[in-house]
């Protein structure tokens, strides 16, 4: 099965079921979004798309109120459309242990989600993260996946590694694969068996390709669309890798097999 393990909500749902169709995804994982910069057609409408986000990230918009709706909107499409779509679910950091229990109770499990993020952070913050490692630890070790390229830097990374290390059950995705602190990243993700690689917004098709030959059972085939494009991935995934084994691997068997879909 070819799985696309980092999407986000793409509106219409047509659209977003039509690129799968393109890209010859069978199944796609759903991170919500608090905007669609998809539906923008000019400089202005995405400049507009950005704003709301900024104001969400600086306080002008509950950030709390927009990742429940973001969440409630992505659980209908996951609903209406349950062969195509399974979710991981956005959680807030900064909570105290008792409320992050509760949000991951209410939000992610009583929804079926499969795992927590996109879980994006400001520099020097990723002891925010530790209260969700151990909700996750409570709701039967549910992976996440954090948000490593800009604008975290390589010392965030390395406190992402050592804070993973405290719980060696819970799956650890990097999202984008450390962006420009890819090499530095492969070096943490060779010591730390829990960590996986996502594909999406990798460097170049180079540092893709040394991923792939470095772990070809922790890497996950991830478009991050309306972002990044899946047939394009799926393209170069396909390009640089002539193991059939691996490719498939990597297109598919190992998200299914972590998240035992």
């Amino acid at each position: 099965m070819i799985i696309d393990s980092h999407q986000h909500v793409i509106l219409p749902t047509e659209k977003q079921l039509h690129l799968m169709k393109e890209a010859g995804i069978e199944k796609t994982i759903l991170f919500s979004t608090s905007i669609h910069p998809e539906k923008a057609e000019d400089l202005d409408a995405f400049e507009k798309e950005m704003r709301t986000l900024k104001d969400i990230i600086s306080g002008k918009v509950s950030a709390l109120e927009t990742k429940i709706s973001s969440t409630e909107e992505m659980t209908k499409i996951i609903s209406e459309n349950p062969d195509k779509f399974i979710g991981f679910g956005s959680i807030p950091t900064g909570l105290s242990e008792d409320k992050t229990l509760e949000w991951v109770e209410k939000q992610i499990v009583q929804n079926n989600l499969y795992g927590m993020g996109e879980l994006t952070l400001a520099p020097g913050s990723v002891y925010l993260l530790e209260p969700i490692f151990k909700a996750s630890a409570e709701f039967g070790k549910l992976p996440l996946w954090i948000h490593t390229f800009s604008p975290l830097t390589l010392e965030d990374i390395k406190q992402i590694n050592e804070l993973s290390k405290k719980f060696l059950d819970i799956p650890v995705i990097l999202g984008h694969s450390g962006g420009i602190n890819w090499l530095e990243t492969i070096k943490l993700v060779q010591e730390n068996k829990n960590l996986y690689m996502d594909t999406s917004a990798a460097f170049s098709s180079l540092v893709l390709s040394l991923i792939i030959k470095t772990f070809p059972e922790r890497t996950l085939f991830s478009s991050d669309a309306p972002h990044g494009d899946p047939v394009v991935m799926r393209n170069m995934i396909e390009r640089i890798t002539s193991d059939k084994y691996v490719r498939q691997r990597v297109l598919g068997d190992n998200i299914a097999e972590l998240l035992e879909i």
